[in-house]
């Protein structure tokens, strides 16, 4: 196939760390290669693709493309459209009764003159670029679908390390710096902070690892109460793990009686099937989302494991805080910054020579980074609760490893 003479790019799926910038860096590399490439970009993903709503990316958004590096979220807009789920697409009034998603998102790439469509998103999102890929092959639409991949939870199967990961990790843990303060509000403190991560606890156990850096940095004054003790994390409870609640119960009222205080990390997928199981035992619905996901804000774990914990090891007060947004809406540090760009001019090389597939360092290939085939992606990849610096994290903050969970999806 020849060169692309025009491209258009969507983000879907949640937010995260990298979306603005990936934006950013597909219009600037194009516009380095070849500034004769016109470029549009759906408004609010896969749900401006269906309406035919789009963004067309003039000369001065080329000139300033640039300042899309410095903010989070997604400029051009975010939506949670599954292009498989007819019934929820008629419902939202994105197709009419009788249409095919699939088709009405091809034939609008066909209207636009589209040669290649960059995707930016998770597991879902790029599993709904496979599937419309592999319709637009099928049906022979000529067109080109590269995937990116964005996720906070690096969890996507085979990619080694997704876009915006290490941002939130980071960020989640100068929220936490700041909330940790409540331990001192009010004796025998309880602080639960829930991370996101629905399936894998990657991400809590990187924040926790980077909040404890934070640590390692800071001069304490113990004579006066300013101990790391008080500080620091006392438990980290991930979904890939055995969580013996009456043991660790135990293990924390100790330390409640020692320092005063307890801070726990916990990923907002831990937990969750006992969670769901005493909500159904009591007859409430357990609400879902559009690619058939509990909504974990329904669910709440981080107050269930705040409520679980409390009066086992005798907390006066319990504060339950989640640093999900704050951290998935950062704009991208500077290593994300760096894998973005390898990412996004790789992308772009394949969009030269339309070849399809998702970028990323292909952890089947001897971390190659490269366009990963569509079928071999999928969402779900565990967090290895083996890893050495999760181990010695455990084994710092005194926390028995448990047995290693595989963890249903």
């Amino acid at each position: 196939m020849s060169k692309p003479k025009k491209v258009a790019i969507l983000t879907a799926g949640g937010l995260a760390p990298c979306l603005s910038s990936a934006v950013g860096g597909l219009i600037e590399r194009y516009t380095e290669i070849d500034p004769g490439i016109d470029i549009i970009c759906y408004h609010s993903g896969y749900k401006g693709l269906l309406l035919g709503d789009s963004y067309t990316v003039t000369p001065e958004i080329r000139e300033k493309a640039r300042l899309l590096h410095g903010f989070g979220g997604s400029p051009i807009g975010n939506s949670r459209v599954k292009l498989t789920n007819v019934k929820d697409c008629v419902k939202r009034g994105l197709i009419k009764e009788g249409e095919d998603p699939q088709k009405v998102a091809a034939d609008q790439l066909i209207k636009d003159g589209v040669d290649v469509l960059h995707t930016v998103g998770g597991d879902d999102t790029n599993t709904a670029a496979a599937d419309l890929a592999a319709f637009l092959a099928k049906n022979n639409y000529g067109l080109t679908v590269i995937g990116l991949p964005k996720t906070v939870d690096n969890d996507v199967y085979p990619i080694k390390q997704s876009l915006g990961a290490w941002t939130a990790a980071e960020q989640g843990a100068r929220y936490f710096q700041n909330v940790v303060a409540e331990n001192n509000a009010n004796p025998r403190m309880l602080i639960v902070h829930e991370v996101m991560g629905r399936n894998c606890g990657w991400l809590t156990a990187a924040t926790a690892l980077e909040y404890r850096k934070l640590l390692d940095r800071a001069e304490w004054l113990p004579a006066i109460g300013l101990g790391r003790p008080s500080f620091d994390i006392h438990a980290v409870f991930v979904p890939e793990m055995e969580i013996d609640i009456a043991a660790e119960a135990k293990r924390l009222r100790a330390l409640m009686d020692e320092v005063d205080d307890i801070n726990i990390f916990v990923s907002e997928g831990a937990g969750v099937e006992a969670i769901v199981a005493e909500l159904q035992a009591k007859g409430q619905e357990v609400p879902r989302d559009a690619f058939g996901h509990i909504k974990l804000d329904a669910v709440n774990p981080g107050k269930w494991f705040g409520e679980q914990f409390a009066q086992m090891i005798g907390s006066e007060k319990t504060l339950i805080q989640k640093s999900g947004y704050f951290a998935r809406a950062a704009a991208a540090n500077s290593e994300d910054i760096r894998l973005i760009k390898s990412c996004v001019d790789m992308a772009v090389e394949c969009a030269m020579r339309r070849e399809a597939g998702v970028i990323g360092h292909d952890e089947d290939r001897g971390g190659v980074l490269r366009a990963i085939e569509f079928p071999r992606i999928k969402g779900g990849k565990p967090f290895d609760i083996d890893t050495p610096w999760f181990t010695d994290m455990l084994a710092a903050i005194g926390q028995p490893k448990g047995k290693k969970l595989t963890v249903s999806h």
